[in-house]
């Protein structure tokens, strides 16, 4: 009897210790193993594993696309302008044993390097250029990033340039070069219109010479045209000929002779 009581209670104990081994992983996760300290040959999982303690140890890993917020860094541009910069780091685990094994916290290694990098990187290029080429700048960081973190296992996906803050008076400055821009084109735009209009004129001045008839013309439809407005110009009709024939007596007019001895 004692002996039928020691096997039931040894196979209770086999059935526990069998169903703690029992390990279910999710399809985006995989399990390193070690057996007595050494590394399996390849991560476990999806699905269920078992994992016979205290002779196996197992290490979760998940294999999800995480974001890595990188903390605000104190840049100082090549035109020696001081920002505050931000980014965000997109990273993933390809290879499970050698995140668990090459480095001890491959998120906090990949945060130090990202500050480093971004530091390092942004110090030699210009604000300008920082401003309008973000997307090669991203690239750059994503490069530089992910050979460093390929050895781990580890790849970057994408680097992004999340937030650039500039001291106030640059601020302002840069807002007084958008004002003197708007400006200049402004001028420009005008100046551009004064000359076509000036051009339409001499043009139209010309049309005019080669008919008289289209000046009186003109004439009447002028006075046509403030006759229509409700005001209290008083307009004297004045044939454009009279103009003109006095022009002609005036021309035919000889100069006074000078005196004699002057």
């Amino acid at each position: 009897m004692e002996t039928w009581t020691v096997w039931a209670v040894a196979l209770v104990i086999f059935v526990i210790y069998i169903l703690s081994s029992i390990k279910i992983l999710a399809e985006y996760e995989r399990g390193v193993i070690f057996r007595l300290g050494r590394l399996l040959g390849h991560a476990k999982g999806p699905g269920v594993i078992l994992v016979f303690a205290p002779v196996d140890r197992m290490v979760r890993v998940s294999l999800r696309q995480e974001a890595l917020e990188v903390p605000p860094q104190d840049i100082i541009t090549r035109d020696n302008v001081t920002l505050k910069v931000n980014a965000v780091i997109f990273l993933r685990v390809i290879d499970p044993n050698k995140a668990v094994v090459e480095v001890s916290n491959y998120v906090y290694q990949t945060s130090q390097f990202a500050q480093t990098t971004l530091r390092s990187v942004l110090g030699e290029v210009e604000l300008d250029e920082l401003l309008a080429h973000r997307e090669k700048i991203n690239l750059r960081l994503q490069s530089i990033l992910d050979t460093h973190t390929a050895p781990w296992g580890v790849k970057v996906a994408n680097v992004e340039v999340k937030q650039v803050d500039m001291p106030e008076s640059m601020l302002r400055a840069m807002a007084k070069q958008a004002e003197a821009e708007r400006e200049k084109r402004s001028k420009i735009i005008h100046a551009e219109g004064e000359f076509s209009a000036a051009q339409r004129l001499v043009d139209a001045a010309h049309l005019l010479a080669t008919e008289p008839v289209s000046v009186q013309l003109r004439y009447l439809q002028t006075l046509t045209e403030i006759g229509v407005e409700k005001n209290t110009t008083v307009v004297f009709p004045v044939p454009v000929d009279f103009f003109s024939g006095i022009q002609k007596l005036l021309a035919a007019v000889p100069p006074p002779a000078k005196p004699a001895g002057s």
